[in-house]
């Protein structure tokens, strides 16, 4: 069973959904069982479950025992609204699939993936991207948000908030860039496509987002600090965690995609963080320590020669929300409350 906390955010996200005009909607979600797509989905379940004028989704995944397991709790098949599609992201849409807004998260998050795979992971951003940008234009949907990722930032050298357009170096001779410069190459593609054919496509480039919702198996350095932590055992890290690091809390990052959806301009490119929670991963590790495992834990350093963990190049952003702000987002949840949110879905059952 899921937990308060993520009972309460769906609450909160199905008002949401009411309260920006979505009732009677057509919502496309890609990456279905994802950790942002899931709970768009859900926050829909949720929605439907109170709202007469129903909201109509279809997920597309590809694993329908992984649809099961995730939507167990939430999605019994009776919700005639809710759907899905299984199939490659890469693949062209069912014909006959209509939609009014298309929320686009298929993407693969794993860093060690990205050293071991970059072909696919450079051919899947691009063709899924492809594919889900070409229907969105013959369709002419009302709304479409891509999610990119902070990793299209680079390397910024600066004092100070980034800004959107402040993108650093990316050394392409790596093939851990095969995502960084992926996601680049998505986010032209949506101003091109904005440009030329008019899609109402916008880009929420995410900072690392966890907090109620995360699934049991999550296996980011966040949630290995957070087990690490009430197990009492020490939190070891393999860099020596100078990066500075952005988070933003699960059920922010979705209002924002909500927003985007209905008031994003065409092409242009949203950060989506929340300020307040840059910090050092070596700074973050130490205050779950302190935080969440009862003076149990310490933080340790066992660094390899090589980057063998597929871990991104260090770097010091501080990232600006300044442009999402201006449309009326802001973060509701600070960094320990995100992990204190977090924590009963991480361990239940």
């Amino acid at each position: 069973m899921y937990s308060e906390f993520l009972k309460e955010d769906l609450k909160n996200l199905s008002d949401y959904l009411d309260k920006t005009g979505f009732a009677g909607s057509r919502i496309m979600v890609t990456g279905a069982t994802g950790l942002i797509g899931s709970l768009v989905i859900k926050a829909i379940c949720e929605y439907n479950k109170t709202h007469k004028n129903a909201i109509s989704c279809v997920g597309f995944a590809r694993n329908p025992q992984k649809v099961k397991s995730v939507f167990a709790d939430f999605f019994d098949g009776s919700d005639e609204n809710i759907s899905f599609v299984y199939q490659d992201i890469a693949a062209p849409v069912p014909e006959g699939t209509e939609c009014d807004y298309i929320i686009h998260t298929a993407n693969s998050t794993t860093s060690k993936y990205f050293i071991t795979n970059p072909v696919e992971v450079i051919e899947s951003i691009y063709t899924g991207t492809k594919q889900i940008f070409d229907y969105a234009k013959e369709s002419k949907v009302k709304g479409l948000v891509y999610l990119s990722s902070m990793e299209a930032f680079g390397q910024v050298y600066k004092d100070g908030r980034i800004g959107e357009s402040e993108l650093g170096y990316i050394d392409i001779q790596n093939i851990r860039s095969c995502y960084s410069e992926g996601k680049r190459l998505a986010e032209c593609m949506a101003a091109a496509y904005a440009k030329e054919y008019g899609l109402p496509v916008r880009v929420a480039r995410l900072s690392q987002t966890f907090g109620a919702g995360v699934p049991e198996g999550e296996n980011r350095v966040f949630a290995q600090f957070a087990r690490s932590a009430l197990k009492g055992e020490d939190i070891v890290l393999h860099t020596k965690g100078g990066t500075v690091g952005n988070y933003c809390y699960t059920a922010d990052v979705v209002r924002a995609l909500l927003l985007l959806l209905k008031n994003g301009a065409d092409g242009d490119v949203y950060t989506v963080v929340n300020e307040e929670t840059a910090i050092t991963i070596a700074d973050m590790a130490k205050m779950v320590a302190k935080e969440f495992s009862g003076g149990r834990s310490e933080v340790v350093f066992d660094i390899p020669e090589g980057n063998t963990f597929g871990y991104a190049p260090e770097t010091k952003m501080r990232l600006s929300s300044k442009k999402l702000n201006s449309l009326g987002w802001s973060a509701k949840y600070n960094l320990k409350e995100m992990y204190e949110r977090m924590l009963p879905d991480l361990v239940r059952g």
